[in-house]
């Protein structure tokens, strides 16, 4: 099974043996490489492992990645073995994706497109609206809501949503505090609405993705 770790991605690439596949290395080379090797399905997750290709951001991300093959190949139990002996509190599922600080993540976007996310982070508990971002920022709703189709290709909500969503996730997966505080601590105020938007999101409900 041809494997690639941080540049090795790009290594498989020039060989031709990533063409239709899925295949992630660090963000950083996003942008190269996606220009280079169109014919790669780049994704921005930890890791990759599309059917006998294997590739990942480089760092622990590699201990993910294998840690998941293991669990795969040899059962969980001896995933989670492995992970103790390297003092893993946890293995990181394929799906979550890489840091990207904020600056590269949005390339040249004006600056009141930064301040805006910038403001979302931090304020994921108490959720401001829309309105209340644009006054903050000095300018119109209308102004940005055009910032955000235009380089973010979603509304303000949607965006903001999707970003208390994954902390929701992210929260799930790594503490073991009850799901209802989970949805406080991310802005919803009724389990039954962070539910619903959770599963119309992941596919599955926060319960669900305990079991995961």
């Amino acid at each position: 099974m041809p494997g690639g770790l941080a540049g090795g991605t790009e290594v498989l690439a020039r060989c031709g043996l990533l063409e239709n596949y899925r295949a992630t290395l660090p963000w950083q080379r996003f942008d190269a490489f996606s220009q280079a090797y169109p014919q790669v399905a780049l994704s921005q997750q930890l890791f990759e492992i599309d059917r006998d290709r294997i590739t990942c951001g480089g760092g622990t991300a590699a201990m993910d990645m294998m840690l998941t093959l293991i669990g795969e190949h040899h059962g969980a139990r001896l995933a989670e073995q492995v992970s103790e002996h390297f003092v893993c509190d946890r293995i990181r599922l394929a799906d979550e994706r890489q840091h990207v600080p904020l600056k590269n993540r949005l390339g040249h976007a004006p600056q009141s497109l930064i301040d805006a996310v910038t403001l979302m982070e931090a304020n994921i508990e108490e959720p401001l609206s829309t309105l209340e971002l644009a006054e903050h920022l000095g300018i119109s709703r209308r102004q940005l809501e055009r910032l955000f189709k235009k380089y973010l290709q979603a509304v303000p909500s949607r965006y903001y949503l999707d970003l208390r969503l994954t902390e929701a996730r992210k929260q799930l997966r790594e503490s073991d505090s009850p799901v209802g505080d989970i949805a406080l601590n991310t802005g919803f105020s009724s389990g039954a609405h962070f539910s619903t938007a959770y599963r119309n999101h992941f596919g599955l409900t926060p319960r669900e993705e305990r079991l995961v």
